[in-house]
């Protein structure tokens, strides 16, 4: 069953401890499926439940799953290979387009933050019990959440949009609990949901956001959370509309008992309205992060929710990491109130340049989605053809398995990365550039 690779060990963790190895090295594949217990058991000479025990921790890692009679296997992706192993070589020469990082002629200078932040540091050292949340953050924080239409709430400060999402599903839910996610979704989020242990239920996505009826199937099958990306969804570009917003809010009414998390990350790049959802369930947190905006190692996020659900994230943070940096979040903060950024033009840049590429390829009878953030989502009917053509030509996108659970192939070409160093600028951008639909009129493009 298992080839030449021998499990071995004499404790659960240990035998665990081996299998999640193999995994981690390749020498147990994909989809590949483990001795049943008491098969296992026998041949290491331990008791069934032993082994038992070593697979009801696998399987809460991420690394493998029960299928029923079938028995278990290594899971397809393993929460040991990232998805952001699924890369491709960039050619020599090449444009890279799979990264997903803001282009760096957008963000910010920020010396000017650093130094205030650091000048207030000197007069007022931050010391253990201090409060973990920065007062001029949490008031600028605040002012705009309250505009937005978010439920007032309590906050805290996280290291970034994926921290905050992990704190809150890990404050309410336990292993083997199902989330609905948007599929295609983020991929850092499809791979944090099965190493936390819980189950990806998909929910379709078009431009307007979530499908509605695709939420409630879910809910009404079990899911326990949903996280739901209110604008540049990571990889369509969907952003929730008022209309959307309406019928999600109805779904979740009837399911009060469901936790939602919403992610915010396109604040700062989108010139879109935010409707939020917050406030139809017991149980829910909002996070809006400083990255895609003013800078990736800008590690902060700001989370407002229910006051159990805050409490509950505070209180792990204060038995982890205490809190996150007060030198950091007065540098975001410093950078929030003086307009370090002119966030409409920041939005319009990235809006010129997928509105281009998908005006392109319309033009050629290939339907893409880009309605908001640094993203555009191509439908192709052979993902591994069209990879493989683009690469020929000198194009690396990301593929589109690293975005998906059960929706069609696709591929994701962003529209900055650190190799173009700003290069993609809507005057230098030219549409007849590329196809990623037939890998055709590869000439051209930004200079």
């Amino acid at each position: 069953m298992l080839g030449e690779y021998r499990i071995s060990g004499r404790g659960a963790a240990e035998i665990a401890a081996d299998v999640e190895r193999a995994v981690g090295t390749g020498e147990l594949r994909p989809g590949q499926h483990l001795p049943a217990m008491r098969e296992l058991a026998a041949r290491l000479g331990v008791n069934p439940n032993t082994v038992a025990a070593a697979y009801r921790s696998l399987r809460e890692r991420g690394v493998i799953e029960t299928a029923g009679r079938r028995g278990s296997r290594v899971r397809p992706r393993p929460a040991t290979t990232g998805r952001e192993q699924l890369r491709v070589e960039v050619p020599a020469g090449g444009r890279d387009l799979s990264t997903g990082n803001p282009d760096p002629a957008l963000l910010p200078g920020l010396a000017r933050a650093l130094t205030a932040a650091a000048e207030v540091a000197g007069r007022r050292p931050v010391l253990y019990g201090d409060d973990p949340v920065d007062a001029d953050l949490a008031r600028v924080a605040r002012a705009e959440l309250d505009a937005d239409g978010v439920p007032a709430g309590p906050l805290a400060v996280t290291s970034g949009s994926l921290d905050a999402v992990e704190r809150v599903l890990t404050a309410h839910l336990k292993p083997g609990d199902t989330v609905a996610v948007e599929d295609p979704g983020w991929g850092g989020l499809l791979d944090l949901i099965p190493a936390l242990g819980l189950h990806a239920a998909p929910v379709g996505v078009d431009d307007d956001g979530p499908l509605d009826g695709r939420l409630r199937h879910a809910l009404e099958s079990g899911a326990r959370a949903v996280i739901v990306t209110d604008r540049a969804q990571n990889p369509t570009g969907a952003s929730v509309t008022a209309t959307r917003a309406r019928a999600l809010r109805a779904v979740l009414r009837d399911h009060p008992g469901t936790l939602l998390i919403e992610d915010d990350h396109g604040h700062g790049i989108v010139d879109l309205p935010l409707h939020p959802l917050a406030g139809v369930t017991r149980h829910w947190a909002f996070v809006r992060s400083a990255a895609k905006a003013y800078g990736p190692d800008l590690r902060l996020a700001v989370l407002a929710g229910d006051p159990l659900t805050v409490d509950r994230v505070r209180g792990r943070q204060r038995l982890g990491p205490g809190w996150v940096s007060l030198l950091l979040q007065r540098t975001v903060a410093h950078l929030w109130t003086h307009g370090a950024i002119d966030r409409g033009a920041v939005a319009r840049s990235y809006g010129a340049r997928r509105d281009a590429l998908v005006g392109a390829l319309a033009e050629r009878g290939v339907g893409a989605h880009g309605r908001s953030g640094m993203n555009v989502w191509v439908p192709v009917p052979d993902e591994t053809g069209a990879v493989a053509r683009l690469l020929q030509a000198g194009w690396a996108p990301a593929p589109g398995a690293r975005f998906r659970l059960a929706s069609p192939p696709g591929l994701l070409p962003g529209m900055t990365g650190r190799q173009c160093q700003g290069a993609y600028r809507p005057e230098a951008w030219r549409p007849e550039a590329w196809c990623p639909g037939c890998g055709a009129a590869m000439t051209g493009g930004a200079r």
